[in-house]
């Protein structure tokens, strides 16, 4: 008896832990649904801004070389001095040319002296022929030696001229304000007129930005400067900000002012240009910046945080939350960053439930609890990191709206 009650006992048990093995798969569907905080896309009018990377470059580059041949005896600038526009910055050896000018003028004084000989003698001579004192051919002979002599006194005085431009010329002197460069000659070198690099300046304010961009952005501005959303930078002087590489914020501002009249046929791009204020001369040329330029007119955007946006293999999908309080999933066509959030341009629709709190906890085919948020953005330096935005290919891209530093707009 003793020992069927134990058989049974034993029995028993090990039906019960059968049951609570069955039972294991099943306890996630049988226990409550996940927390979650959902809120419908944030819509606001905003603007697309593209970035691009580019180098600052001088708005007047200018190689100093002399006007006239001769010795160094003086140089009156610093290297890498900031100077006007007139500036001394070397002296020529003046004196060879101060006893040309000297001769120059001698002979013109000479010529002077000769055409007034020749316009008193034509004058008397045609006194005479009206009293038919001389001959014609006396008097035409007369008239002739005048012109001459006056033509004489006009090259000689020209000539004169002419040596006292090459005594100016001895001075060099800054042909536009801006930074030099260093000195290429020293006292004592001799120059050749039109030869020899001096010395090279350039101006900073206001300072270039030059960039390249792809044909697929260009194209998107074409199409908005068509469609009258967006003016071309051709025609209107389109905002851009600039940060150097050392810099968090766009703290540089200017505005574009050229973008060329042909792409390059070798890479496909177009060159641009912003102008932009440098007052201080802090930008150099020759150094980078990271640019956004204005890439649309206004426009109701969709905006959610980057923490509701989900990695799907290579897709960007946010799960979104059905009324009957069930998980999906949406996949993203995303654009640029604004204000920390970023833009969705199709998947969502304004009245959608998007989990902003919780991702994590939910999946698609879930039944969760959602609870009602907001989406707000970011305080400044908040946000988590913003992944980098790729332009689509350039066959394909006539309404994208950023554009990736290695792949950017030129408008």
């Amino acid at each position: 008896m003793y020992a069927r009650l134990a058989l049974t006992m034993v029995l028993a048990a090990g039906l019960a832990a059968c049951g609570k093995k069955e039972e294991g798969p099943q306890a996630p569907g049988a226990g409550a649904a996940p927390p979650v905080t959902v809120a419908p896309p944030l819509v606001k009018p905003i603007v697309d801004w593209d970035d691009y990377i580019g180098r600052f470059e001088a708005r007047q580059s200018v190689e100093v070389r002399p006007r006239v041949t001769g010795q160094v005896s003086r140089i009156a600038f610093r290297d890498g001095q900031f100077v006007r526009a007139g500036d001394l910055l070397y002296v020529i050896d003046p004196r060879p040319f101060e006893a040309a000018l000297a001769q120059a003028r001698a002979e013109a004084l000479r010529a002077r002296a000769t055409a007034d000989l020749a316009k008193t003698t034509f004058a008397r001579t045609q006194k005479l022929l009206d009293e038919n004192a001389v001959s014609r051919e006396e008097f035409e002979t007369d008239r002739a030696t005048l012109a001459q002599a006056q033509a004489a006194q006009a090259s000689a005085e020209a000539t004169a001229q002419a040596r006292a431009l090459d005594v100016t010329f001895t001075r060099v002197t800054a042909p536009i304000a801006g930074r030099m460069s260093d000195r290429r000659t020293d006292v004592g070198t001799f120059v050749t007129a039109g030869t020899t690099l001096m010395t090279t300046v350039v101006t900073l304010d206001p300072i270039y930005f030059v960039f390249t961009g792809s044909e697929a952005v260009y194209l998107k501005y074409q199409r908005a400067n068509q469609a009258g959303t967006r003016p071309s930078s051709r025609v209107s002087p389109n905002p851009v900000d600039i940060r150097l590489a050392d810099e968090n914020e766009y703290r540089w501002k200017g505005k574009m002012n050229f973008v060329d009249n042909a792409l390059d046929t070798g890479s496909g791009t177009i060159r641009g240009r912003a102008e932009v204020r440098n007052p201080q001369g802090f930008l150099t040329p020759g150094m980078f910046g990271h640019m956004r330029l204005l890439g649309s007119g206004s426009y109701p955007g969709m905006l959610i945080p980057e923490d509701a946006i989900v990695t799907d293999q290579s897709r960007k999908v946010a799960l979104v939350v059905g009324a009957d309080n069930m998980v999906s999933a949406r996949p993203l066509t995303l654009g640029p960053n604004v204000e920390g959030l970023r833009v969705v341009r199709s998947g969502l629709n304004p009245g959608d439930r998007i989990i902003i709190e919780g991702v994590q906890r939910a999946r698609p085919g879930m039944k969760v609890s959602p609870k009602a948020g907001k989406i707000v953005p970011p305080a400044p330096g908040t946000g988590p990191t913003v992944p980098p935005f790729t332009e689509p290919p350039a066959a394909s891209a006539t309404s994208a709206s950023a554009a990736t530093s290695s792949n950017p707009a030129a408008q």
